[in-house]
């Protein structure tokens, strides 16, 4: 199989990635063309950010955020890593993440900010869900993730924080909240979160890029990336609907990307304007940080913890 481009070219590449539901095969040196020219089509379509503004790249020694912090780093943007280590002992994932997240920070020349939960918090991600009587690890530490982001944004005044999220997550998302008929995340979903009432801009730059294309391109790049997930995700539902989409995938090419274009389009308006009527924002009355309740979930659970070990 050729690459489309160097055919064109009257050249005869050997094309090394096929990306089924364009129906493009593609050569390593325009593959990895292809795939920074979709990013910052994205990037420009929804306005995320420009060069002009300094971005954090939320990193957590994956392949999705790694290969998004060199290629906007690459491209000419002003970045800035941002790491949160969990503390999770199970096959040292913590430590060799946070380690991946250090090398990439050196081979790009760029700072990366590390926020230790155990020293921050006094005590880990997994400490925090048991103490707290959560079961799902997963929620507690998305809730946590969430605050801490926004938390270093504001400090450190960043334009926006940029997340490796793919469209494979954003399609599995959108599955499940529209199966629960969830108003209020179907309103909010979108590659841009504006930046509103002590909230900082958030944006999904490979929103458009599959998790098949972003492996290639870690490969393709020489990233080194952890290869497993997280230990706490094997009860997490989203590998259900993951799954599910990939079924439908292979059946019929496309269906992600048309399911999650056509949603943005014509669905989420219909949604947004309920979304934002059950979304009033305050200040949390211990921390400042913006929520929906007098006291923001983070400070609840820090304040039951304090509670089970006073």
């Amino acid at each position: 199989m050729l690459c489309k481009i160097c055919k064109t070219k009257g050249k005869r590449e050997k094309a090394v990635i096929f990306i089924r539901h364009h129906r493009l095969a593609l050569c390593k040196e325009h593959f990895l063309e292809w795939f920074q020219k979709q990013t910052l089509k994205t990037i420009k379509h929804f306005s995320m950010f420009n060069k002009n503004e300094k971005i954090g790249v939320a990193v957590s020694g994956g392949k999705d955020s790694l290969s998004l912090w060199q290629l906007l780093t690459e491209t000419g943007f002003e970045t800035v890593g941002i790491h949160i280590s969990l503390g999770i002992d199970t096959e040292d994932y913590s430590k060799k993440s946070l380690s991946l997240c250090q090398k990439l920070a050196e081979k790009i020349d760029r700072p990366l900010i590390v926020f230790d939960l155990k020293k921050e918090f006094g005590h880990t991600i997994e400490e925090i869900a048991k103490l707290s009587g959560r079961r799902d690890v997963c929620s507690v530490c998305g809730t946590f993730k969430r605050y801490i982001m926004n938390k270093v944004a504001l400090e450190e005044n960043l334009a926006a924080i940029a997340t490796g999220h793919n469209l494979d997550d954003e399609s599995a998302v959108l599955l499940s909240n529209t199966i629960r008929w969830e108003i209020g995340y179907l309103g909010r979903q979108y590659p841009v979160l504006h930046e509103r009432e002590g909230f900082a801009r958030k944006v999904k730059p490979f929103c458009f890029l599959t998790e098949k294309e972003i492996v290639s391109y870690a490969i393709l790049k020489g990233i080194d990336f952890m290869e497993t997930g997280c230990p706490n995700a094997k009860t997490a539902t989203s590998p259900v609907y993951k799954q599910a989409l990939a079924y439908l995938e292979h059946k019929m090419p496309g269906t992600k990307l048309r399911f999650y274009k056509e949603f943005l389009k014509k669905a989420k308006p219909i949604f947004e304007k309920e979304a934002e009527e059950e979304y009033n924002l305050a200040p949390c009355k211990i921390c400042g940080m913006p929520t929906t309740a007098d006291i923001c979930s983070v400070c609840r659970i820090l304040e039951k913890i304090r509670g089970v070990n006073a």
